[in-house]
């Protein structure tokens, strides 16, 4: 895929934070960004490079443990980068190794608030994006009846349409 990116520029216009961030991308081909939870509002981790490398969209995940979502997204990239595709919108079995997942198209109206380096990384919001999501210990999503409230808090919604109407086979 071709488009300008952080990489692109020159490195003394760079931070060090700035630098460190391109280095990663370029000798992993992605970074994972970790957002600590907040008051008001849970944890998330997202990838950066997914979009250059793969021309696959970048991926955000809540609450799960920084180094579990890294782990997380490491495989989700490394499976990509082989070949695999994961279906949007419907439910994919054992992404997680044993426990299934979904995959859903954020709106891009979340970018600013959720994807900062990634916007950074790309000068735009000119990318796609997916939000993983995954269920209880129960084996329930956030939007399946009998989901604990507090559980399903803690992955907020960023799709256009709402989880609601996923086809949920």
């Amino acid at each position: 895929m071709e488009m300008a990116t952080a990489l692109d520029a020159p490195v003394e216009r760079l931070d060090l934070h700035e630098q460190n961030f391109v280095s990663k991308v370029r000798e992993h081909g992605w970074f994972c960004t970790n957002v600590f939870a907040e008051e008001d509002s849970p944890g998330f981790s997202y990838s950066t490079g997914f979009w250059l490398d793969l021309g696959y969209p970048e991926i955000v995940v809540f609450s799960l443990d920084s180094k579990v979502a890294h782990s997380v997204l490491w495989d989700v990239y490394r499976d990509v980068k082989g070949g695999k595709a994961f279906p949007i919108d419907r439910r994919i079995p054992d992404l997680f190794g044993n426990t299934d997942a979904f995959l859903f198209p954020v709106a891009e109206t979340h970018f600013p608030h959720y994807l900062g380096w990634s916007r950074w990384f790309y000068g735009t919001s000119g990318f796609r994006c997916l939000q993983l999501v995954w269920p209880d210990k129960s084996g329930l999503f956030p939007w399946e009846p009998g989901a604990d409230p507090a559980f399903a808090k803690s992955q907020p919604d960023l799709s256009e349409e709402g989880w609601g109407s996923c086809g949920q086979a």
